[in-house]
């Protein structure tokens, strides 16, 4: 049973992290989710919003706990050099890999209930060395991503309101998208979602909606091939391994309500076709969940804003809501 406070990353310290976080904690400090950020302590006292008494440096999970209703605890791992709020620079890099490695740890030793990451840059990390596309694959590498049913993560969900999307692949160019899908691809994203819908989820026989790939799914190859040959096959191999899943639909048509009431998650194969519905939805809101980890992890469904970084305008509501889809998740897991 993981027990304990949160850990939530400062993610880039040049973007609004530092001022979601702070606003965060402003909103749930007398009713929790528990957290403690794990970054530089200085980022924090100087993020719009901050009041000089209300940052604590702790040193554990268990005195953050303690201290979270009076302060916002920090386990302060400081930048090696100044960042200006705004301009990201590869020379934060190593701290921002070192807080998510320190939050990943305590996870997995059981010392934090979950992982919550604030957003952090691609470009400023690449330039630094960085050789992973984001933060999702960078977890399956430090958590070595656990196996379920034959499954393995990690998968990107993104939850708002009552929508649910995985997807098969995530940064990847569109141009690229065709030739990277294949029958196991789709049947390990669907195998990982059915398992995660059941275990975080708390749905029992969960019901999956596998989006097709070209227009109108295809056409029954008239228009693309794709759905005949790779997406039609994994879903007659989720159902043969005891899947509900059903499709492959016109992406189309599958997000309005009436749509939504017939599948608990649509399973996607690229990027924009999971995401713009889900922002239509609640652009606000979104969560970012990463399934197939053996640990938690959510984050906000957002980037890190640069062109409003310190201006005191950025709003905390889709970290606030991964902060409580975190806790809901880990409860869970631990009943």
């Amino acid at each position: 049973m993981k027990t304990g406070p949160l850990a939530l990353t400062l993610g880039d310290p040049a973007g609004v992290g530092p001022e979601i976080v702070v606003k965060a904690w402003s909103e749930l400090r007398a009713t929790g989710p528990a957290f403690m950020a794990v970054g530089d302590f200085q980022s924090l006292a100087s993020a719009p919003g901050a009041v000089a008494g209300n940052l604590r440096r702790v040193t554990t999970p268990a005195e953050a706990q303690r201290a979270f209703a009076e302060a916002l605890p920090v386990l302060d791992l400081p930048l090696r050099a100044p960042v200006v709020a705004g301009q990201p620079a590869a020379a934060a890099a190593a701290a921002i890999i070192q807080w998510i490695e320190t939050a990943v740890g305590l996870a997995l030793r059981g010392d934090v209930a979950g992982v919550v990451t604030a957003p952090i840059a691609k470009a400023p990390l690449y330039e630094a060395g960085f050789r992973f596309p984001g933060h999702t694959e960078f977890l399956g590498e430090l958590t070595q991503s656990a196996s379920y049913d034959g499954a393995r993560g990690p998968i990107m969900m993104l939850t708002a309101a009552d929508l649910r999307v995985t997807l098969v692949t995530v940064h990847e160019p569109v141009a690229r998208v065709a030739g990277l899908l294949s029958v196991e691809k789709i049947v390990n994203a669907g195998l990982v979602t059915a398992q995660a819908l059941r275990r975080d989820f708390g749905i029992r026989e969960p019901r999956l909606a596998v989006a097709g790939l070209n227009p109108h799914a295809g056409e029954s190859g008239g228009i693309g091939r794709e759905e005949v040959e790779v997406i039609e096959p994994a879903i007659r191999a989720l159902r043969d391994l005891g899947v509900d899943a059903a499709g492959p639909y016109p992406a189309d048509t599958m997000f309005p309500e009436p749509m939504r009431a017939l599948y608990d998650a649509a399973l996607c194969m690229y990027h924009d076709q999971a995401l713009i519905p889900v922002k239509m939805l609640d652009f606000w809101g979104g969560v970012n969940v990463t399934l197939g980890l053996p640990i938690v992890r959510t984050s906000p469904d957002h980037g890190t804003a640069f062109d409003i970084a310190g201006r005191g305008v950025a709003r905390p509501d889709s970290l606030i809501a991964a902060i409580r889809l975190a806790d809901e998740i880990g409860r869970r897991r631990a009943a």
